[in-house]
């Protein structure tokens, strides 16, 4: 690439007049940089924009707090502007937080990751709804999809029983979208089948292909949330993320979580069989771990690490049906999906692995209720455009 990618931060912290109101809501946090890796906060502050409130989603505004924790704070130290936390805030309560703020119009500006159980464009969904019910304009600062543009996979959400925090809608598992794309599709589809109607603006990415991934932006990778440090778990997180919802570990508590799996049940030598698939772009290391917390905490685990050596060979998806499916063969009495409850989530009442497959048939299978067979040819890569009305840059 030519240039470096310019975000919609950027573009709006040099001409700050594209945010139009007189009290800016920003949603956003730390993945919320500039390409000197200042805050989007204090640039649009200088610029001139009108901030007038922050909200943060899960991990808070400053990334400090784990998977599935908010923060307490009220107001941000350095700009000294009040802050609200939404994470699993939504309906009624988050249209009454939005508009105890005072705030006459919302911006978003967060780094997604490109997977549909990542909870940052969840965050950006409950707040558009919120934004039409309360007729506020809605506005999304643009950042590139750092999986790129040009590979979907995976499944969808079959049905809206199987919606949640890491699902509203149905988009594929790596959706390849921007968070502009997916606030386009959200508001022609899902918006417009509930009757309501949203202002919505985005401010695009310039020098950005679709076709190439994080690497040729230039920009530095900023870790989106404390389990996801680089790009490579990114890529292991768009397939592995879904071990969260099974008796392995996927990681936590670990210096390469997500492209660290395994049990204290699984056998020594479980690598051998995952490598006699030869699977695309990677390599596959067996290795010995203890969780410094989460699942297995201070105990001795055997398994795998992922090695991805080529990105776009790399089937995320198809990886981690492997692992899941040659898992259950050397541990059939022990690998399952968990039940409900189980899960760090307060309040579940399903199957976690339901929510993240977006259907029954992958807990099925790891329950030996069904085969893999099926899973492997559902869920390659796909073709799928969304429609014109979404796409903003060309694929």
């Amino acid at each position: 690439m030519a240039s470096r990618t310019r975000t919609g931060a950027e573009r709006a912290a040099a001409d700050p007049h594209l945010l139009i109101g007189a009290r800016v809501g920003l949603l956003t946090n730390f993945t919320g940089t500039m390409p000197d890796l200042s805050r989007n906060i204090d640039a649009l502050v200088a610029a001139g924009a009108r901030l007038h409130h922050l909200f943060g989603p899960e991990h808070g505004l400053d990334g400090s707090v784990q998977a599935g924790e908010s923060t307490s704070i009220e107001r941000d130290a350095r700009s000294g502007l009040p802050f609200s936390d939404t994470y699993l805030a939504e309906g009624d309560r988050l249209d009454a937080m939005i508009l105890e703020s005072g705030v006459d119009a919302l911006v978003f500006d967060m780094q997604d990751i490109g997977v549909r159980f990542y909870t940052y464009i969840w965050t950006m969904y409950d707040a558009m709804r919120s934004a039409a019910r309360l007729g506020l304009r809605f506005t999304v600062l643009d950042r590139p999809n750092p999986l790129g543009g040009a590979v979907l996979s995976g499944p969808g959400v079959s049905e809206s029983r199987f919606t949640s925090f890491v699902g509203r809608s149905d988009i594929h598992q790596r959706h390849g979208l921007t968070a502009g794309e997916l606030a386009r599709l959200f508001a022609v589809r899902d918006l417009a089948e509930e009757g309501l109607s949203i202002d919505l603006r985005v401010i695009t990415l310039e020098n950005w292909n679709p076709a190439a991934d994080w690497t040729e932006t230039g920009l530095a990778w900023v870790p989106p949330s404390p389990n996801i440090p680089t790009l490579d778990s990114v890529y292991a997180f768009a397939g592995t993320g879904l071990v969260e919802g099974t008796t392995l570990s996927e990681g936590r508590g670990t210096t390469r979580p997500f492209e660290t799996i395994g049990a204290p049940f699984l056998p020594a030598d479980f690598a051998a069989a995952l490598r006699s698939r030869d699977l695309p772009g990677v390599l596959i290391r067996g290795i010995a771990f203890v969780p410094t917390f989460h699942k297995y905490s201070g105990a001795t685990a055997h398994g795998i690490q992922l090695h991805i050596t080529d990105h776009r060979d790399f089937d995320p998806v198809g990886t981690a049906l492997a692992i899941l499916e040659e898992a259950r063969a050397a541990s059939p009495g022990e690998v399952r999906s968990l039940n409900a409850g189980e899960r760090l989530d307060p309040g579940d009442t399903g199957y976690a692995m339901d929510r993240l497959w977006g259907s029954t048939s992958l807990r099925e299978a790891i329950n030996g209720e069904g085969g893999f067979s099926a899973l492997h040819r559902a869920s390659g890569r796909v073709v799928d455009t969304y429609g014109d009305d979404v796409l903003l840059y060309p694929r």
